[in-house]
């Protein structure tokens, strides 16, 4: 690997703070962020996507069979644990209606992309999370509009008394044009192209935080006035959905007893969803609530935040570990 190939995955790695500084600049001031088209985010999502699939091959999903138990946990977290609590916490905050469609969205998409850099940085399991990375991302195309259709028509019914139609077909449609058809096209790709794909897979990381970044950044400037007035309730709802996943995930993990390596790859990959498909399924899908795209880009900053927190505890604690085993070897040699 050349210099510039290193830069670029080092690069990638600092997606937290590429994150952080695009939103921070945006909303001090929107016109850094504003030239990007709202258009423009399917292309970027498929991107991004398509970097996902360029780094996957057959035995990815072969290895899936190996791991059954993981898999089924970290899925069946993703799409049960962050599902239930979007709902609660739309409930809990009396949201808007474009919120709530926002942040119901968000917990019922599948794990992103960006789960995978924070798992590399936190020096977990990696083939765990691109595994349930992709088996997630897979059955989104069905499991996400079924859960929002449901979840949202529930809390529309409750909240208002009228009942929001979601064009379910509609979200599925959508779901597979972003997600199954640039994925399936990565790992074609990498089938018949190998030799191409390992020249490009390098910087593909980094095209994809940036594609990331200007998805979230386009909505936090355009949507500025909108967040500013709602005050602090949909933030909070966001950072406790986020929070909670990371938390909740790990603490079942371990409960089923899973060691600390897999618990810390579940944590992470139930705490971090694709909010840039949130967003674009908002977008697509609910024209008659313009807002509901806020909670996606919100989502993704937070769980960038909450991300890198989250990996470098796992550092610090695997600095400890490594340290005491020293200290027992160094004793038994001693001795």
């Amino acid at each position: 690997m050349n210099r510039i190939e290193k830069l670029f995955i080092a690069l990638a790695n600092l997606f937290p703070i590429w994150v952080l500084g695009g939103a921070s600049l945006a909303l001090w001031e929107p016109a850094t962020a504003t030239w990007f088209q709202p258009t423009w985010i399917p292309l970027f999502l498929g991107i991004i996507m398509l970097s996902m699939g360029l780094t996957l091959n057959i035995e990815d999903f072969l290895r899936v069979f190996k791991i059954p138990r993981s898999i089924a946990l970290g899925v069946g977290l993703q799409y049960t644990l962050m599902p239930i609590l979007g709902f609660s916490l739309a409930k809990l905050f009396h949201l808007p209606m474009d919120y709530v469609i926002g942040i119901v969205l968000v917990a019922c998409c599948p794990g992103g992309t960006a789960s995978n850099v924070v798992c590399f940085i936190a020096r977990t399991n990696i083939a765990l999370s691109v595994s349930l990375t992709t088996v997630s991302t897979l059955i989104a195309v069905i499991v996400t509009p079924l859960l929002t259709t449901l979840l949202v028509e529930s809390l529309s019914r409750d909240l208002t008394g009228t009942a929001v139609q979601v064009n379910t077909l509609g979200l599925l449609i959508s779901t597979f044009k972003v997600v199954i058809l640039p994925v399936t096209a990565g790992v074609l790709l990498n089938h018949f192209f190998s030799a191409w794909v390992e020249k490009i897979n390098p910087y593909t990381p980094f095209i994809a935080v940036m594609s990331i970044v200007f998805i979230v950044d386009f909505i936090l400037a355009v949507k500025k006035d909108s967040i500013i007035s709602t005050g602090s309730s949909l933030v909070t709802a966001i950072v406790i959905l986020h929070a909670l996943g990371f938390i909740l995930g790990y603490l079942l993990s371990k409960w089923l007893k899973f060691d600390e390596n897999n618990s810390q790859t579940v944590s992470i990959e139930v705490g971090m969803q694709n909010s840039g498909l949130a967003t674009e399924l908002a977008r697509s899908n609910f024209p008659d609530f313009s807002l509901a795209t806020v909670p996606g880009a919100i989502s993704a900053l937070t769980h960038c935040i909450l991300g890198s927190i989250a990996a470098g505890l796992c550092r610090v604690q695997k600095s400890f570990k490594r340290e005491k085993e020293l200290r027992v070897a160094e004793g038994e040699s001693s001795a």
